[in-house]
């Protein structure tokens, strides 16, 4: 089996929607792309930090889904990564109410010494020295790497964040954050500079409106699945990730027409996390509830025209 290595946040949020509000659950970029990962045929380990106040049914969650954790530090007497959000209405804007580093502020990853050979390279939205760290402790060249990132270090780690976009495959970011990162409002005019950057891929999250690939001058677009219930958004670009990533390490192909149905699986899985708070649904989610959903992705894409 091939082996993805994914880097980011294992956290605790605090959520409130116009649904309802949590306290401190489980959440965490890594978190999100380990579990939605889980659904596909591969070996996966996640790299990251969190306290000793991090309960043990957390680890056990992610080790039930086969999800290897010899790459979470766990710091005695630290507190583990929180953050808690308000979002608005539309779910589509939202108040960052706390953000508490505590250990991430001084996390240094160690990549297990039996993923340093990992085939696909999942990091998550972190700073993006953290992110280059990883890279610089891989034995041999992944067979792809895949970034995500936001608008934060934009503002405040430019350099850094251009220097690692230099050296991964993919990038995943919002439409918000293309524009802003590549300083054109068209995305297309967006996608061509970010690949002028680095990346051979450039993967734009539109959320409720879906998500297009660029590949060269090739464009592909994947609509969101139309939901009857969303309460909560929370994770679910890291969903997309985990989908998009891990249905790339199992089917070992790397080519445009393949990232075209991993888009299809990432934007499948994120249509799930939605559904509840948190890592709730992603939790019990089954294979058969993910192939019955695929299916209508299948049936709202699919269309016979004569040209």
């Amino acid at each position: 089996m091939n082996k993805l290595l994914i880097v980011g946040t294992v956290a605790f949020d605090a959520i409130e929607t116009p649904f309802g509000k949590t306290d401190k659950i489980l959440g965490g970029a890594a978190t999100y792309i380990g579990l939605s990962a889980s659904f596909f045929n591969l070996q996966s380990a996640i790299v990251s930090v969190v306290g000793d106040d991090f309960p043990q049914e957390h680890l056990d969650l992610l080790t039930s889904k086969n999800i290897d954790i010899s790459g979470i530090e766990i710091v005695k007497g630290g507190k583990t990564f929180f953050w808690s959000g308000l979002y608005h209405n539309d779910l589509n804007s939202r108040d960052t109410l706390v953000t508490e580093l505590n250990v991430l502020a001084d996390f240094q990853p160690k990549v297990p010494q039996n993923y340093k050979d990992a085939d696909i390279v999942m990091l998550g939205n972190l700073h993006p020295l953290v992110q280059s760290s990883v890279l610089d402790q891989m034995e041999k060249k992944p067979k792809l790497v895949v970034l995500d990132t936001m608008n934060f270090w934009m503002d405040c780690a430019l350099p850094e964040l251009l220097d690692v976009i230099k050296r991964v495959d993919v990038i995943t970011i919002n439409d918000e954050e293309a524009r802003q990162l590549s300083g054109e409002y068209s995305l297309v005019k967006a996608a061509a500079k970010i690949q002028d950057m680095g990346p051979k891929y450039v993967v734009i999250k539109k959320g409720e409106h879906g998500a297009l690939l660029f590949h060269n001058r090739e464009v592909f677009f994947a609509p969101a699945l139309p939901l009857e219930d969303v309460f909560d958004p929370t994770g679910a670009g890291d969903t997309f990730a985990g989908g998009f990533s891990g249905f790339i390490a199992q089917s070992e192909n790397i080519s445009f027409n393949n990232m075209k149905n991993a888009i299809i699986y990432g934007s499948n899985l994120a249509s799930f996390c939605v559904e509840k708070f948190g890592t709730e649904r992603m939790e019990t989610l089954s294979k058969a509830e993910v192939a019955i959903r695929l299916q209508q992705f299948k049936s709202l894409t699919q269309f016979d025209i004569e040209i």
